[in-house]
Protein backbone atom coordinates (compact mmCIF):
# COMPACT_ATOMS: atom_id res chain seq x y z
CA UNK A 1 0.00 0.00 0.00
CA UNK A 2 1.60 3.44 -1.18
CA UNK A 3 -0.27 6.84 -0.27
CA UNK A 4 -2.99 5.54 1.61
CA UNK A 5 -4.82 6.98 4.30
CA UNK A 6 -7.39 5.69 6.29
CA UNK A 7 -10.57 7.09 7.97
CA UNK A 8 -13.50 6.31 10.00
CA UNK A 9 -16.40 8.06 11.06
CA UNK A 10 -18.60 6.91 14.16
CA UNK A 11 -20.82 4.67 12.53
CA UNK A 12 -18.19 1.67 13.15
CA UNK A 13 -14.74 2.37 14.06
CA UNK A 14 -13.66 -1.86 14.90
CA UNK A 15 -14.47 -2.38 11.57
CA UNK A 16 -12.26 0.36 10.30
CA UNK A 17 -9.58 -1.04 13.06
CA UNK A 18 -9.78 -4.65 11.35
CA UNK A 19 -9.47 -3.34 8.08
CA UNK A 20 -6.44 -1.11 8.92
CA UNK A 21 -4.79 -4.07 10.33
CA UNK A 22 -5.38 -6.35 7.32
CA UNK A 23 -3.99 -3.71 5.23
CA UNK A 24 -1.03 -3.02 7.64
CA UNK A 25 -1.59 0.70 7.96
CA UNK A 26 -3.21 2.60 10.40
CA UNK A 27 -6.25 3.94 11.12
CA UNK A 28 -5.53 7.67 10.96
CA UNK A 29 -7.04 9.95 13.59
CA UNK A 30 -10.56 11.93 12.64
CA UNK A 31 -12.39 14.39 15.38
CA UNK A 32 -16.09 14.86 15.55
CA UNK A 33 -17.54 17.81 17.61
CA UNK A 34 -21.11 19.06 18.06
CA UNK A 35 -21.80 23.08 17.94
CA UNK A 36 -24.16 24.68 20.57
CA UNK A 37 -26.56 25.03 17.64
CA UNK A 38 -26.53 20.87 17.03
CA UNK A 39 -24.31 21.18 14.40
CA UNK A 40 -21.51 19.05 13.59
CA UNK A 41 -18.18 19.96 12.48
CA UNK A 42 -15.51 17.41 11.32
CA UNK A 43 -11.54 17.76 11.61
CA UNK A 44 -9.28 15.43 9.82
CA UNK A 45 -6.26 14.66 11.78
CA UNK A 46 -3.78 12.78 9.05
CA UNK A 47 -2.17 13.77 6.19
CA UNK A 48 -4.79 14.22 2.75
CA UNK A 49 -2.15 15.72 -0.03
CA UNK A 50 -2.27 14.01 -3.29
CA UNK A 51 -3.17 11.08 -1.28
CA UNK A 52 -5.60 7.68 -1.43
CA UNK A 53 -8.16 8.66 1.17
CA UNK A 54 -10.36 6.12 2.22
CA UNK A 55 -13.23 6.80 4.82
CA UNK A 56 -14.86 4.11 6.30
CA UNK A 57 -18.64 4.42 7.36
CA UNK A 58 -21.34 2.38 7.15
CA UNK A 59 -25.53 4.27 7.18
CA UNK A 60 -26.32 2.41 10.30
CA UNK A 61 -28.73 4.45 13.49
CA UNK A 62 -28.38 6.77 13.88
CA UNK A 63 -28.51 7.15 9.74
CA UNK A 64 -28.54 10.87 9.18
CA UNK A 65 -25.92 11.84 12.23
CA UNK A 66 -23.59 9.31 10.40
CA UNK A 67 -24.76 10.39 6.71
CA UNK A 68 -23.95 14.24 7.74
CA UNK A 69 -21.01 12.76 9.21
CA UNK A 70 -19.42 11.30 6.23
CA UNK A 71 -20.50 13.92 3.85
CA UNK A 72 -18.62 16.50 6.16
CA UNK A 73 -15.56 14.16 6.02
CA UNK A 74 -15.87 13.97 2.81
CA UNK A 75 -15.57 17.95 2.31
CA UNK A 76 -12.37 18.27 4.69
CA UNK A 77 -10.21 15.51 2.77
CA UNK A 78 -11.40 17.44 -0.61
CA UNK A 79 -10.44 20.81 1.36
CA UNK A 80 -6.83 19.52 2.35
CA UNK A 81 -6.05 18.62 -1.10
CA UNK A 82 -6.79 14.45 -1.60
CA UNK A 83 -5.89 12.89 -4.00
CA UNK A 84 -8.66 10.72 -5.19
CA UNK A 85 -11.36 9.93 -2.15
CA UNK A 86 -13.63 6.24 -1.63
CA UNK A 87 -16.25 5.61 0.07
CA UNK A 88 -15.52 2.75 2.47
CA UNK A 89 -19.60 2.04 3.18
CA UNK A 90 -20.20 -1.57 3.93
CA UNK A 91 -24.15 -0.76 4.49
CA UNK A 92 -26.48 1.51 2.32
CA UNK A 93 -29.01 2.07 4.27
CA UNK A 94 -30.77 4.46 1.83
CA UNK A 95 -30.59 1.51 -0.95
CA UNK A 96 -34.40 0.58 0.22
CA UNK A 97 -35.80 3.70 -0.90
CA UNK A 98 -35.16 2.59 -4.12
CA UNK A 99 -38.30 3.53 -6.36
CA UNK A 100 -41.45 5.84 -6.70
CA UNK A 101 -44.58 3.15 -5.47
CA UNK A 102 -47.11 5.72 -4.10
CA UNK A 103 -47.59 8.96 -5.03
CA UNK A 104 -45.16 12.22 -3.89
CA UNK A 105 -42.78 10.12 -2.29
CA UNK A 106 -38.76 10.47 -2.75
CA UNK A 107 -36.37 8.48 -4.03
CA UNK A 108 -33.71 8.53 -1.19
CA UNK A 109 -31.09 6.22 -2.81
CA UNK A 110 -30.42 8.43 -5.70
CA UNK A 111 -30.59 11.70 -3.46
CA UNK A 112 -28.16 10.29 -0.97
CA UNK A 113 -25.48 8.62 -3.66
CA UNK A 114 -25.91 12.47 -5.36
CA UNK A 115 -24.70 13.94 -1.97
CA UNK A 116 -21.91 11.80 -1.61
CA UNK A 117 -20.55 12.88 -5.28
CA UNK A 118 -21.18 16.20 -4.84
CA UNK A 119 -19.54 16.10 -1.69
CA UNK A 120 -16.16 15.14 -3.05
CA UNK A 121 -16.83 11.20 -3.57
CA UNK A 122 -15.00 9.61 -6.55
CA UNK A 123 -15.72 6.01 -5.67
CA UNK A 124 -17.82 3.78 -3.40
CA UNK A 125 -16.95 0.31 -1.99
CA UNK A 126 -20.38 -1.15 -0.58
CA UNK A 127 -22.08 -4.32 0.23
CA UNK A 128 -25.54 -6.20 -0.79
CA UNK A 129 -27.33 -3.20 -2.32
CA UNK A 130 -30.45 -3.76 -1.45
CA UNK A 131 -31.23 -3.83 -5.52
CA UNK A 132 -29.84 -3.92 -8.33
CA UNK A 133 -30.86 -0.48 -9.76
CA UNK A 134 -29.35 1.26 -6.54
CA UNK A 135 -25.72 0.67 -8.52
CA UNK A 136 -26.84 2.83 -11.54
CA UNK A 137 -28.16 5.82 -9.23
CA UNK A 138 -24.42 6.46 -8.22
CA UNK A 139 -23.03 8.64 -10.57
CA UNK A 140 -19.09 7.62 -9.51
CA UNK A 141 -17.71 3.81 -10.17
CA UNK A 142 -19.01 1.53 -7.19
CA UNK A 143 -17.87 -1.60 -6.18
CA UNK A 144 -20.58 -3.98 -4.76
CA UNK A 145 -19.08 -6.70 -2.89
CA UNK A 146 -21.14 -10.06 -2.37
CA UNK A 147 -20.60 -11.93 0.82
CA UNK A 148 -22.01 -15.21 -0.68
CA UNK A 149 -19.11 -17.06 -0.12
CA UNK A 150 -18.49 -16.13 3.19
CA UNK A 151 -21.86 -16.99 4.71
CA UNK A 152 -21.60 -20.55 2.74
CA UNK A 153 -18.17 -21.40 3.67
CA UNK A 154 -19.50 -20.76 7.38
CA UNK A 155 -22.85 -23.54 6.32
CA UNK A 156 -20.38 -25.87 4.14
CA UNK A 157 -19.10 -26.91 7.53
CA UNK A 158 -22.74 -28.69 8.16
CA UNK A 159 -24.61 -32.20 6.69
CA UNK A 160 -26.51 -30.14 3.92
CA UNK A 161 -28.03 -33.18 2.54
CA UNK A 162 -31.42 -32.29 3.11
CA UNK A 163 -30.93 -28.31 3.30
CA UNK A 164 -32.90 -26.36 0.90
CA UNK A 165 -32.35 -22.21 0.87
CA UNK A 166 -35.94 -20.11 0.88
CA UNK A 167 -35.93 -16.65 0.10
CA UNK A 168 -38.11 -14.76 2.03
CA UNK A 169 -39.82 -13.02 -1.33
CA UNK A 170 -39.28 -13.34 -4.80
CA UNK A 171 -36.85 -10.07 -5.29
CA UNK A 172 -34.04 -11.77 -3.63
CA UNK A 173 -34.45 -15.35 -5.53
CA UNK A 174 -30.97 -14.13 -7.86
CA UNK A 175 -29.01 -14.12 -4.22
CA UNK A 176 -30.58 -17.37 -2.88
CA UNK A 177 -29.76 -19.30 -6.24
CA UNK A 178 -26.16 -17.63 -6.22
CA UNK A 179 -26.22 -18.71 -2.28
CA UNK A 180 -28.27 -22.43 -3.15
CA UNK A 181 -25.68 -22.99 -5.86
CA UNK A 182 -22.69 -22.49 -3.23
CA UNK A 183 -24.04 -25.07 -1.19
CA UNK A 184 -25.14 -27.37 -3.54
CA UNK A 185 -28.86 -27.25 -2.69
CA UNK A 186 -32.65 -26.69 -4.03
CA UNK A 187 -34.15 -22.88 -3.23
CA UNK A 188 -37.44 -22.11 -2.88
CA UNK A 189 -39.06 -18.42 -2.15
CA UNK A 190 -41.91 -17.12 -0.26
CA UNK A 191 -44.49 -15.61 -1.50
CA UNK A 192 -44.67 -11.97 0.02
CA UNK A 193 -47.07 -8.62 0.58
CA UNK A 194 -45.56 -5.86 2.32
CA UNK A 195 -48.27 -4.09 4.06
CA UNK A 196 -45.93 -1.66 5.93
CA UNK A 197 -42.36 -1.29 6.76
CA UNK A 198 -42.48 -3.71 9.67
CA UNK A 199 -45.90 -5.75 8.61
CA UNK A 200 -45.63 -8.40 5.88
CA UNK A 201 -48.42 -11.31 4.40
CA UNK A 202 -46.74 -14.31 2.94
CA UNK A 203 -49.44 -15.97 0.89
CA UNK A 204 -47.10 -19.26 0.07
CA UNK A 205 -44.03 -21.26 0.01
CA UNK A 206 -42.94 -21.90 -3.53
CA UNK A 207 -40.29 -25.13 -3.83
CA UNK A 208 -40.62 -28.01 -1.65
CA UNK A 209 -39.54 -27.36 2.07
CA UNK A 210 -41.61 -30.60 3.93
CA UNK A 211 -39.11 -32.43 6.14
CA UNK A 212 -36.49 -30.67 5.51
CA UNK A 213 -33.68 -28.22 7.00
CA UNK A 214 -34.04 -24.92 5.67
CA UNK A 215 -31.51 -21.84 5.63
CA UNK A 216 -33.64 -18.53 5.20
CA UNK A 217 -31.65 -15.80 3.01
CA UNK A 218 -32.06 -12.61 2.87
CA UNK A 219 -29.57 -9.06 2.34
CA UNK A 220 -30.83 -7.40 5.86
CA UNK A 221 -32.67 -7.94 8.85
CA UNK A 222 -34.11 -5.57 10.64
CA UNK A 223 -37.47 -5.65 12.86
CA UNK A 224 -37.67 -9.39 11.69
CA UNK A 225 -41.12 -9.16 10.80
CA UNK A 226 -40.23 -10.68 7.40
CA UNK A 227 -38.84 -13.44 8.97
CA UNK A 228 -41.12 -14.04 11.60
CA UNK A 229 -44.06 -14.57 9.35
CA UNK A 230 -42.10 -16.95 6.82
CA UNK A 231 -40.32 -19.27 9.88
CA UNK A 232 -44.38 -19.78 11.00
CA UNK A 233 -45.35 -20.90 7.63
CA UNK A 234 -42.28 -23.15 7.00
CA UNK A 235 -43.54 -24.76 10.47
CA UNK A 236 -47.10 -25.02 9.38
CA UNK A 237 -45.58 -26.85 6.27
CA UNK A 238 -43.60 -29.21 8.78
CA UNK A 239 -40.14 -28.28 8.27
CA UNK A 240 -37.31 -30.11 10.18
CA UNK A 241 -35.02 -27.44 11.44
CA UNK A 242 -34.67 -23.74 10.81
CA UNK A 243 -31.83 -21.29 10.55
CA UNK A 244 -31.40 -17.31 9.19
CA UNK A 245 -28.96 -15.89 7.58
CA UNK A 246 -28.04 -12.33 6.13
CA UNK A 247 -25.66 -9.72 5.44
CA UNK A 248 -26.47 -6.80 7.39
CA UNK A 249 -27.69 -7.88 10.65
CA UNK A 250 -29.40 -4.11 12.21
CA UNK A 251 -31.71 -6.13 14.54
CA UNK A 252 -33.61 -2.91 15.04
CA UNK A 253 -37.32 -2.12 16.99
CA UNK A 254 -38.49 -5.77 17.99
CA UNK A 255 -36.05 -7.84 16.24
CA UNK A 256 -34.25 -9.50 19.31
CA UNK A 257 -37.45 -10.13 20.75
CA UNK A 258 -39.18 -11.71 18.03
CA UNK A 259 -36.09 -14.08 17.15
CA UNK A 260 -35.62 -14.82 20.94
CA UNK A 261 -39.33 -16.03 20.79
CA UNK A 262 -38.46 -18.34 18.26
CA UNK A 263 -37.52 -21.33 20.37
CA UNK A 264 -36.95 -23.70 17.17
CA UNK A 265 -34.48 -21.24 15.50
CA UNK A 266 -31.38 -23.22 14.77
CA UNK A 267 -28.82 -20.53 14.39
CA UNK A 268 -28.44 -16.77 12.31
CA UNK A 269 -25.89 -16.15 11.00
CA UNK A 270 -25.18 -12.33 10.08
CA UNK A 271 -22.24 -10.29 8.68
CA UNK A 272 -20.15 -7.13 10.77
CA UNK A 273 -21.38 -4.87 7.75
CA UNK A 274 -22.57 -3.12 10.87
CA UNK A 275 -21.84 -3.51 14.51
CA UNK A 276 -23.58 -5.85 16.68
CA UNK A 277 -23.52 -4.69 20.41
CA UNK A 278 -23.49 -7.14 23.02
CA UNK A 279 -27.04 -6.84 24.23
CA UNK A 280 -27.76 -8.12 20.80
CA UNK A 281 -25.79 -10.85 20.74
CA UNK A 282 -28.16 -13.64 21.41
CA UNK A 283 -26.51 -17.07 21.97
CA UNK A 284 -27.76 -18.43 18.81
CA UNK A 285 -25.98 -15.29 16.50
CA UNK A 286 -22.84 -16.00 14.82
CA UNK A 287 -20.96 -13.08 13.04
CA UNK A 288 -18.61 -13.54 10.15
CA UNK A 289 -16.13 -10.84 9.52
CA UNK A 290 -16.66 -9.57 5.31
CA UNK A 291 -13.28 -7.34 6.59
CA UNK A 292 -11.03 -9.61 4.18
CA UNK A 293 -12.92 -8.76 1.27
CA UNK A 294 -12.93 -4.99 1.74
CA UNK A 295 -9.41 -4.65 2.68
CA UNK A 296 -8.37 -6.60 -0.11
CA UNK A 297 -10.57 -4.27 -2.62
CA UNK A 298 -8.91 -0.87 -0.73
CA UNK A 299 -5.52 -2.44 -1.91
CA UNK A 300 -6.46 -3.85 -5.28
CA UNK A 301 -8.02 0.26 -5.61
CA UNK A 302 -5.12 2.03 -4.35
CA UNK A 303 -2.49 -0.50 -6.37
CA UNK A 304 -4.60 0.08 -9.75
CA UNK A 305 -5.75 -3.75 -9.78
CA UNK A 306 -9.14 -5.22 -11.45
CA UNK A 307 -11.41 -6.34 -8.27
CA UNK A 308 -14.58 -7.74 -10.42
CA UNK A 309 -13.58 -11.27 -8.96
CA UNK A 310 -14.74 -9.91 -5.34
CA UNK A 311 -18.11 -9.14 -6.67
CA UNK A 312 -18.31 -11.32 -9.01
CA UNK A 313 -21.97 -13.30 -9.77
CA UNK A 314 -20.19 -16.71 -10.32
CA UNK A 315 -19.44 -18.36 -6.69
CA UNK A 316 -16.67 -20.76 -6.29
CA UNK A 317 -16.50 -23.20 -3.71
CA UNK A 318 -12.72 -22.00 -3.20
CA UNK A 319 -11.10 -20.20 -0.26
Amino acid sequence: MSDITVFSGSAHPEFAEEVCELLGVDLSPARTTRFSNDCLQVQLRGNCRKRDVFIVQPLVPPVQENLVELLLMLDAARGASAGHMTVVMPHYAYARSDKKDAPRISIGARLVADLLHKAGAQRVVTMALHSPQVHGMFEMPVDHLNATEVLARHFRQRDLTNTVVVSPDFGNVKEANHFARALDAPVAAGAKRRLADDRVVIDAIVGDVKDKDVIVLDDEIATAGSLVELFDHLREIGVRSISAACVHGLFTGPAIDRLKAQPDLREIVTTNTVPVPDAKRLPNLTVLSVAPLFAEAMRRINNGESISSLFSDEVTHGA
